[in-house]
């Protein structure tokens, strides 16, 4: 196939206004918030879509012609999920924004994959209404990236990830004819459970051109500390022991003495730097029974060594926190020119050991390292800070990720949490599945994607 006649062809059906195969576009587009640029691998043309009759149309083209195609949302993803490894199409669905829908009565909204989690968060707080999945990128991550991935983000904890939310998705399969996963209904187990299927499959699966999500009343108020120990043992004790007083904090993340130091250097926010780590607590709901929790995670923190506990008592003292703890990953990458989040889970049991682990590895290879992330849930973020043009602490950054992933499966953990395999952690998975279980999912992907269309060279 000629290139000529793919860009023709994607002008026929989407517009020329919404094709892009300049060089520019294609160097853009053939990478994403990895960094990883492979001049190997670039994308043949970028299309935007405006409807699924458009999406719909172009699979059908790609699956005539065995061309790639590559569904991508805000490109914020940290594991390579949309990168054209085969080249092809990449759809980007940033023109595809519109919120459909929002029905309080049954509690849900409809919503196009290019809406802005932030955006779609307070369209439907304005309703008193509640959509808790928060990634740290929720200003410039889309939903459908984040139905790609199954992100989660600090509410997880309490409230689950994307997965928890999503009740139906109209998908184009990669024979480019469209079907509905689930309903509009709360609860629906008419037949398999399809609509899981698709997330978190990074859109090897089928391309999503629309969502029914779930929503929930909006908590009634919300209260915030920040409580800093001298030792990691004590944090973990500390979130055990708030967990077994029966209180569900909203939010429990940790950060580690590099992240809260750096944090601070480059935007100052009056952070303790001397202390070896501290523990975000949110608690939500009813605003009379937030009174007596706090008082009982105070209490817990200061006996479990809290050696100085910040409060919030205005809504600006509590934004003032929260800027802090998502300023995390700018802060680090003022330490070098590029910064790479690693994303591995463990039970929270595993959490100091992991903590811990990930620290030697990267003295080991000399790598500057900020830890932080959500401990409740034991998901802990690496956020490492170095030069990827440096041929030396590249090769040890690789080194170390490998060594990063090998922890984690001992501690009984796996790869990711949230961010997703993509191509960056595809060849680690046949150590973290049992190999019935891959044999299975490759044969899902090779019934849904029998010619391999679809975002081919991610998950295996």
């Amino acid at each position: 196939m000629l290139k000529s006649d793919l860009i023709e062809n994607m002008r026929k059906i989407a517009g020329k206004e919404n094709v892009l195969f300049s060089d520019d576009a294609i160097l853009t587009y053939s990478t994403d918030s990895t960094n990883i640029i492979n001049p190997d691998e670039k994308a043949d043309v970028i299309v935007f879509p405006l409807n699924k009759n458009q999406v719909s149309s172009i699979v059908k083209y790609a699956a005539r012609t065995l061309t790639p195609v590559i569904a991508r949302a805000g490109g914020t993803n940290l594991c390579g999920a949309c990168l054209p490894k085969k080249g092809g199409i990449v759809l980007d669905f940033s023109k595809m924004n519109k919120i459909i829908e929002v029905s309080k009565d049954n509690l849900y909204c409809k919503v196009e994959p290019g809406v802005v989690i932030e955006d779609l968060q307070k369209a439907v707080e304005k309703m008193d209404l509640f959509y808790p999945p928060d990634p740290s990128n929720l200003k410039a991550s889309l939903i459908g990236g984040s139905i790609g991935l199954c992100s989660g983000g600090p509410h997880t904890f309490k409230y689950g990830s994307t997965k928890d939310y999503v009740i139906d998705l109209e998908v184009v399969r990669s024979d480019g004819e469209i079907m509905h996963t689930g309903s509009s209904c709360s609860k629906d187990v008419t037949g398999y459970n399809l609509t899981q299927l698709f997330i978190g499959s990074e859109g090897t699966l089928g391309i999503v051109t629309q969502a029914t999500i779930r929503l929930i009343p909006k908590p009634e108020a919300k209260r915030i500390l920040l409580a800093y120990f001298d030792t990691l043992e004590d944090t973990s004790t500390t979130v055990n022991d708030i967990i077994s007083n029966l209180i569900t904090p909203s939010v429990i993340d940790l950060l580690d003495k590099n992240t809260l130091q750096t944090i601070e250097s480059f935007y100052p926010s009056g952070l303790l730097t001397d202390k070896e780590a501290a523990l975000l607590i949110e608690i939500d709901g009813f605003k009379a029974a937030l009174d007596s929790q706090y008082e009982q995670i105070m209490e817990i923190c200061k006996r479990n060594n809290s050696s100085y506990i910040q409060t919030a008592g205005t809504e600006e003292e509590a934004e003032k926190i929260w800027i802090s703890r998502r300023s995390s990953f700018g802060a680090t990458a003022k330490l070098a020119p590029n910064v790479v989040t690693e994303d591995v889970v463990v039970p929270r049991e595993n959490i100091v050991a992991l903590v811990k682990g990930i620290r030697e590895i990267c003295d080991k290879y000399r790598l500057k390292t900020c830890i932080m992330g959500h401990i409740g849930d034991g998901n802990i973020h690496p956020n490492i800070a170095l030069d990827l043009r440096n041929e030396d602490e590249l090769k040890n950054f690789k080194q170390a990720k490998t060594e990063l992933f090998e922890l984690a499966l001992s501690l009984n953990g796996r790869l990711s949490g949230e961010h997703g395999i993509g191509c960056e952690k595809s060849r680690y998975i046949t150590k973290a599945l049992d190999p019935a279980a891959l044999e299975y999912m490759k044969l899902i992907k090779k019934t849904f994607d029998p010619k391999n269309i679809l975002n081919p060279g991610k998950i295996f």
